[in-house]
Order: structure tokens, then C-alpha cells, then sequence
């Protein structure tokens, strides 16, 4: 298959993808907080190719994106209170919020759950494609299943070119990690995916909010949202995470270099902008500052794909604080890691 990659800017290109989102075929496109790989939600055989393009479990199931508030109530069977209140708090933004689906909803795209995950994107290119289409667009990120997120069209082209219809550049995301998930059929809402709508936010608006233990929890439960279950975002190299205090967590990680060296392995470090120059490993990823957590995660998928280029061998990551978006890059950080942790401050 020949892909197109068009310019976001493109009138005539964009309208062509649009044209071709209506037609069945699949197009990527950026969106705040990476790019999605978009299919007609109400088309059960487009949904089904982004399943076979991005090599995608079917029991996983996907987000539908829309442009206008009104097009909710087509997907959703009501719009409890506690949604509405986000409506104005945060859309169009990075949170996706789950509701009892409609009739209209394939089960393809709930994975036969009785729920469907929604959101409206900020981004204006996103937004613009899915008023021109005119449907409802179903889009995980684009690309393979189990990689790290694509946040830059060179990504995506990476992944799934020759694999689908049209690719729009739009330049690299914002946000830089997937949106919040938070199921409002329940009484208090429950995050099911830290994103780009901290928790911090949503208390504010709601006061009570939950979080879903399988957040931290492995288990064979059916995914009740989008990277819940399956090992994601993660680098081809194997990755451990370091915990601890800092100067303990710089130690152990020296150590780790010196003993994965000594194997003759490629080592890389994900650090903070703070301890890079206290390593000496083949390759290191400056992450960003501490200071600026949202920085990290902007860059987070970017530096993991980093890994690959340069094709290391082992990855130990340092570990960053777990609040705001810190949430999320822990969340991500630990499904990359297949949630291999080892505690510094435990070495005497």
C-alpha cells in the first residue's frame, strides 16, 4: 500500500483524508496528545483494519473522537451529571471520559463491553478532520501495538507506513502522553488511565475521585479502557526503573552500568536534566527537569524511541515524582518496564 503523508496545512490533501475517512480507510493525524490512527467508528470494517494494521488485541478496546458537544448523544445512552461538569471544565482537551454506549456503538469498538470511551480533541487539526468526515472517529495511537506512542509524524511513518491510506503532519504533540480515562457511569468517577487531565484537575471540579487499582495491579482482567491490561509504550531494549531518593537512585544506577558493561551490553539511561551528567552510559536520554514535569512528559515517547535508534541493549530509567502529570509518566514508564522496579534506598 502506498501511503500518503500530507502537510496539516494542505486544503486540498486535508480534504481528500477526510473524504477518505468517510470511504473506510484509515488516516493518522496529530491530536494534543499523540497521534491517532483514525477509522469511521460506525464502520465495523475500518475499525476493523485499525486492529490489523496496528497488530492491535481485540479485547482492547477504543476511544471515539468527536468535534461538537451535541454528536455525544448519539454514542452515549445518558450523560450523567458528573460528565457534563467535565464537558465545561475540559473539553475539547485530553480527557476521555466512559459512559454506557448506545445502540450506534459496534461492539467492535467496546470490545463487547457496554461501555464506550469518548473524546473531543483541543488540537485544530484534529478537530477540522473529524467535522469534514462527518462521522465519529474511532483512533488509538497510531502505531504498532505495544511500541512507544507516536508524538511526531516521523513516528507514525516509522510504524505504519505502506500500512494505511494517509498520514497528516501536524507537527509534534503538545501533551505528549495519552489523555486521562475516567469511567462516569459509577457513582464517584474512577480513573481508569492517568493523562493530560491530572487527577489534581478533576478533584477540583468533582471533589471525590477514584482510581482504579488495576492501575497498579497485574491481572488477566478484560481491559476496561485502553492500556489497561497489555504491555505498552514500551522500547524494543529490556528497561528497568530505579526508586529511591535521588543520590541513591544515581548511585544504583552506576552500578548497573558498570555490571551491564562488563557483559558487553549498550546501555541506556533515561534521566532527569538534573543527574545526566552523573552517568557515563552509551547512550543517555535527557528527559527533561524535574521542575517542569509536563516538559518530560512532552518528550517521554521520543526519548524511549530514542533507545531504538540508537539500538542499546538494556535501559534503567530514573523514576519521577507521582503527582500531576507525574502520574502519567509513572503509568507509562511502568508498562514500558513491564513493571521492573528495583529500590535503590533497599542496597545498603
Amino acid at each position: 500500500m502506498n501511503t500518503i503523508i500530507i502537510n496539516g496545512a494542505d486544503d486540498e490533501a486535508f480534504s481528500d483524508a477526510a473524504k477518505a475517512l468517510r470511504e473506510g480507510k484509515l488516516v493518522a493525524f496529530p491530536t494534543e496528545t499523540v497521534y491517532g490512527l483514525g477509522a469511521d467508528a460506525l464502520n465495523q470494517d475500518a475499525v476493523k483494519r485499525i486492529y490489523e494494521a496496528k497488530g492491535r488485541p481485540s479485547d482492547n478496546p477504543l476511544i471515539v473522537h468527536i468535534a461538537e458537544v451535541y454528536k455525544l448523544k448519539e454514542l452515549v445512552a445518558e450523560i450523567p451529571e458528573t460528565a457534563a461538569l467535565l464537558i465545561e471544565a475540559f473539553w475539547p482537551g485530553p480527557l476521555t471520559m466512559v459512559f454506557k454506549k448506545s445502540n450506534l456503538v459496534p461492539d467492535i469498538i467496546t470490545a463487547g463491553l457496554d461501555t464506550v470511551a469518548v473524546r473531543m480533541p483541543a488540537s485544530p487539526i484534529a478537530q477540522r478532520l473529524i467535522k469534514e468526515a462527518g462521522v465519529p472517529v474511532a483512533a488509538p495511537s497510531a502505531n504498532i501495538s505495544g511500541r512507544p506512542s507516536p508524538t511526531t509524524s516521523k513516528h507514525v511513518i516509522d510504524d505504519l507506513n505502506g500500512r494505511i491510506e494517509y498520514i497528516i503532519n501536524g507537527g509534534p504533540c503538545q501533551v505528549g502522553v495519552e489523555s486521562t480515562v475516567l469511567d462516569v457511569t459509577t457513582d464517584i468517577p474512577v480513573v481508569l488511565r492517568p493523562g493530560g487531565v491530572t487527577l489534581e484537575m478533576l478533584e477540583k471540579v468533582l471533589g471525590k475521585v477514584d482510581t482504579d487499582p488495576a492501575l497498579e495491579i497485574k491481572g488477566d482482567k478484560k481491559p476496561r479502557s485502553p492500556g489497561m491490561k497489555y504491555r505498552h509504550y514500551s522500547p524494543k531494549a529490556e528497561m528497568f526503573l530505579i526508586s529511591g531518593e535521588s543520590d541513591s537512585i544515581v548511585k544504583k544506577i552506576n552500578n548497573l552500568i558498570k555490571e551491564s558493561s562488563r557483559q558487553g551490553l549498550k546501555v541506556g539511561v533515561l534521566t532527569s536534566r538534573e543527574n545526566a551528567h552523573k552517568y557515563s552510559a552509551d547512550v543517555i536520554v535527557n528527559a527533561g527537569s524535574v521542575k517542569h514535569a509536563e516538559q518530560i512528559a512532552t518528550g517521554l515517547y521520543d526519548s524511549l524511541r530514542t533507545f531504538d535508534e540508537k539500538k542499546v541493549d538494556i535501559i534503567y530509567s530514573e523514576t519521577f515524582e507521582e503527582k500531576g502529570i507525574g502520574r502519567a509518566i509513572m503509568n507509562r514508564l511502568k508498562k514500558a518496564s513491564s513493571g521492573k522496579i528495583i529500590e535503590a534506598d533497599k542496597e545498603k
